[in-house]
C-alpha cells in the first residue's frame, strides 16, 4: 500500500496547511490521477480524513469510491487514515 503524508510534495503543491478541504484536494488528486497516479486506497484515506473535519461532499465521494473497491482495499485505507490520525 502506497503512503503518503502531509510533508510530501502534495501538501507542497497545494502550498496549504492540513485540514478538510486540503484532505478532500488530496482525495480528487488520487481518485482521478491528477498529478499523482489513480490510488483509489490513498484517495479513500485523504475522502476519510476529509469527512473526518466536516467535509460532506468527502463523505459522499468515499462512499462512492467504496463501492468500486475490495474489502482489503477499504480496510487499508482506513488503516491508513488512523495511522495519519495519531502521526499528526
Amino acid at each position: 500500500m502506497a503512503r503518503y503524508d502531509m510533508s510530501s510534495m502534495e501538501c507542497g503543491a497545494l502550498g496549504a496547511v492540513a485540514s478538510g478541504t486540503v484532505y478532500l484536494q488530496l482525495g480528487l488528486m488520487h481518485a482521478i490521477g491528477r498529478t499523482v497516479p489513480v490510488d483509489r486506497v490513498s484517495a479513500h484515506k485523504w475522502f476519510n480524513l476529509a469527512a473526518r473535519e466536516g467535509v460532506t461532499e468527502a463523505a459522499r465521494l468515499r462512499r462512492e469510491l467504496a463501492l468500486e473497491m475490495t474489502r482489503e482495499e477499504i480496510a487499508d485505507a482506513q488503516r491508513a487514515a488512523r495511522e495519519h490520525f495519531v502521526e499528526h
